[in-house]
């Protein structure tokens, strides 16, 4: 059975992004135990990642890159911002170890609405915060293999998701 629209499909799979010196380093992986399982065509995954598996069998490989702008867009210079360290003060004081360049914290902006931030830089009472997609403006390079493809049940095309393994588990 084909990969084709409305089909389930499982995936194994590394993501690796690409830094200047084309080194790449893995940053997601989904094997055989802990699979990617999506209804093709209803996958709210880039259209470009469904296409490169267009048509594929279960066993067949595949290897492919997305370019950022099918992954997860360019990066925004408008999402790097510059808030004062006061901000990140608990009880009066900033907690040892949070402000490091790299960590992540998670925040909310004005409207309450939940940010993973990013340390980007420390200045004098300034932290500057990135708040892009981690995986914003890289190219995404995807290697796996299709585990399994198989017909959605009507419940699943309904729902727009996969119950069973590896899907969604309604409560």
């Amino acid at each position: 059975m084909k990969i084709e629209k409305n089909r389930v499909v499982t995936l194994s799979y590394e993501l690796r992004i690409q830094n200047e010196n084309g080194e790449q380093t893995l940053v997601e992986t989904a094997n055989t135990e802990n699979p990617m399982v999506f209804i093709y065509g209803m996958s709210g995954l880039p259209d470009q990642f469904e296409e490169n598996l267009d048509g594929k069998s279960a066993g067949d490989d595949f290897d492919f890159k997305l370019d950022s702008n099918a992954g997860y867009g360019e990066f925004d210079q408008n999402a790097v911002v510059e808030l004062p360290m006061s901000v990140f003060e608990v009880e009066g004081g900033i907690p040892e170890n949070m402000l490091e360049v790299g960590n992540f914290i998670p925040m909310a902006d004005s409207e309450g609405n939940q940010l993973q931030g990013r340390v980007a830089e420390l200045k004098d009472n300034v932290v500057v915060m990135d708040f892009n997609h981690p995986l914003a403006g890289k190219e995404l390079f995807f290697k796996g293999k299709v585990e399994k493809v198989r017909e959605a049940t009507s419940e699943e095309l309904d729902h727009g998701h996969v119950h069973g393994e590896g899907g969604v588990h309604h409560h």
